[in-house]
């Protein structure tokens, strides 16, 4: 019997010495209640409690990574989308992480999910799809100030997915096709101006200086000959046979008596 009473007291022992030391990790602290008074954040390293007296709450100071579900918002020029993020956050003060709030966790996704609704809701369709970054800081700035009273830094949230409905990505595909091919006739149209100014100088050298034509429409006889697969018949201008013709007459009048 007096046995079984020293193991008894022994085992309580243990209990209670394993109940007063606790060990946190670098990245973890412990928020102390003494008699339901906190007394501060201790850690990280070994940390006594009196049994019975003190009570410990654990809060992790790691960045947390959590997903906002996607939540539907209503775009300033009426556009249903379906829209979700992702917010980082870490614990800078686990005193108020700890008393100001019940869960910090689930009040900061809470947040995070109406922000995101009522941000998104003053924006246009255009301004969500383009400017990105100015939403994602716009979020960032509301959801930290709304944070900082807990002890919570908001230090990035994203916009990850914006899904539109059927008929909309309709319209914004026919909007792209009609954008490309206005810029290929825009292209098309300073292309045939270049041309033609090119046409022009050409014109003007042609007309001071005849022989340039009659090049030119050498160049094309010798690109049409090149070609085997058909009979072309052209017309040969007088022009070019004009100075042979005039030798001959020089020499004809010098062989006169």
């Amino acid at each position: 019997m007096f046995a079984y009473s020293v193991l008894t007291l022994i085992f309580l022992g243990f209990l209670l010495l394993t109940s007063a030391i606790k060990v946190l990790r670098e990245y973890e602290r412990g928020v102390i209640f003494r008699l339901g008074r906190v007394i501060g954040a201790k850690g990280p390293g070994l940390i006594f409690l009196i049994p019975i007296i003190d009570k410990m709450v654990k809060v992790p100071l790691r960045t947390v990574t959590m997903d906002v579900p996607p939540q539907d918002v209503i775009t300033r020029d009426n556009v249903t989308v379906k829209v979700n993020a992702v917010i980082y956050f870490r614990v800078l003060d686990p005193n108020r992480a700890v008393l100001e709030v019940e869960n910090y966790l689930y009040a900061t996704s809470q947040i995070a999910q109406t922000t995101l609704r009522s941000t998104l809701g003053e924006s246009d369709l255009d301004e969500l799809l383009s400017q990105r970054e100015k939403i994602n800081k716009e979020l960032q700035q509301v959801i930290d100030k709304h944070t900082e009273p807990w002890g919570i830094k908001v230090s990035t949230v994203e916009v990850k997915n914006v899904d539109l409905p059927q008929e909309m990505q309709r319209a914004i595909a026919r909007q792209a096709e009609a954008e490309r091919e206005r810029r290929a006739k825009v292209i098309n149209a300073e292309g045939e101006l270049q041309a033609s100014h090119k046409l022009l100088e050409a014109a003007v050298v042609i007309a001071k200086q005849p022989i340039a034509l009659q090049l030119r429409y050498l160049q094309t006889l010798s690109e049409i000959a090149t070609e085997n697969n058909s009979t072309t018949i052209f017309p040969v201008p007088i022009d070019l046979f004009e100075p042979i013709f005039r030798a001959r007459k020089e020499i004809a009048a010098e062989s006169r008596p």
